[in-house]
């Protein structure tokens, strides 16, 4: 019974001290901050939250793409645009000020380093475009640019784009409802696994990475646990496939590079430079994946959803798109001299 109780003493220190630990590691910031050597610091009015947790998963409640959500709101209505906070187990200062976050921005690796939370880190991998910070940013990013610009600059790519928009409208008649935003995201993904490894809608590596991809994304903005079973967990293993899944990719087209079986895409460009690792190289193929799916995705259906709402922007925008499309034969692709003349859906777009 003795020894029992000394078991039970020495569990119930250990729990005690480690509950401790967890709370002052959280509010430390706050006590450093407020010393008596620290007075010349200003923070930022706001809570730090619960313990560990902090405030992340009442910043990580969904909310209209049109809206800011009530999490912002309601920090920077009672703390005002700028608070404190304590989110993916880090102290925070978030910033809703346009003029500061301007600031932050042109002062990039000077003043700040801009990356994502250090759990994120996991679900993107080390060498990611979107985590690096100093020289190697710098470096990624250049490649990046003139990876894009390359691309851009071929005429397959505008062709490409037209095809695929016109294969999703033609499943559309088939419908009684459209579902834009998820339209929006097919075409988005179709586009980019083509520009960036060549594969069609058609392709079965196409779906296994698009359920691969979907995982990921429902796991990169979530509570940063790796428990089996979480979307956290899920994200890191499907990241992990996604790169399987490139890589193999990348094997094929080496054993069977060069003469007519060729492709002309992001890929086949990005096997050429001599810069990169091969993990750099599977990362920059799903950093692409990363931004255009999202970003784009979202954009158009918030273009859709803005133009809706003006029947006069509406009428332009298909008077300039009719008077281009009289100018071609039947079944004609665009060109760059067509994109070129589309000067309202220019501005519109901004």
């Amino acid at each position: 019974m003795g020894e029992e109780g000394s078991l039970l003493i020495i569990v119930s220190t250990l729990v005690i001290g480690f509950v401790i630990g967890i709370i002052l590691n959280h509010f430390w910031p706050l006590f450093f901050i407020n010393n008596g050597t620290s007075t010349s610091l200003v923070i930022p009015k706001g809570t730090f939250g619960w313990p560990l947790l902090g405030e992340t998963l009442s910043f990580l409640k969904p909310h209209p793409s049109n809206s800011i959500g009530n999490f912002l709101q309601q920090h920077c209505s009672r703390y005002g645009k700028v608070f404190k906070s304590h989110l993916f187990f880090s102290p925070t200062v978030v910033s809703c000020d346009q003029d500061l976050n301007y600031f932050i921005l042109q002062n990039e690796d000077k003043l700040f380093q801009c990356s994502y939370p250090k759990p994120i880190h996991g679900i993107l991998g080390k060498v990611s475009l979107l985590v690096a910070v100093g020289d190697t940013h710098k470096r990624l990013r250049n490649v990046s640019l003139s990876l894009i610009s390359t691309i851009k600059s071929k005429p397959e790519f505008i062709n490409d784009v037209e095809r695929l928009a016109l294969q999703i409208l033609q499943s559309w008649k088939a419908k009684e409802h459209v579902v834009f935003w998820e339209e929006s995201r097919k075409f988005s993904f179709n586009v980019i696994v083509k520009q960036v490894l060549g594969l069609t809608p058609d392709d079965p590596q196409s779906a296994t990475i698009l359920e691969d991809f979907l995982a990921f994304m429902r796991g990169l903005i979530s509570l940063p646990l790796y428990i089996p079973g979480t979307p956290y967990a899920r994200a890191v293993q499907a990241r992990s496939r996604i790169s399987s899944t490139i890589k193999a990719i990348i094997e094929e087209r080496r054993r069977h590079g060069g003469g007519d079986s060729k492709k002309n895409d992001f890929l086949e460009i990005l096997l050429c430079v001599d810069t990169l690792s091969e993990d750099e190289k599977v990362s920059f193929v799903l950093d692409s994946l990363l931004g255009g799916y999202e970003t784009t995705s979202l954009l158009m259906a918030m273009v859709v959803f803005f133009v809706g709402q003006s029947q006069n922007v509406l009428h332009q925008l298909k008077e300039e798109h009719d008077n281009i499309g009289s100018t071609k034969e039947k079944e004609e692709l665009l060109n760059w001299e067509d994109y070129k003349k589309m000067d309202f859906t220019q501005k519109e777009k901004y």
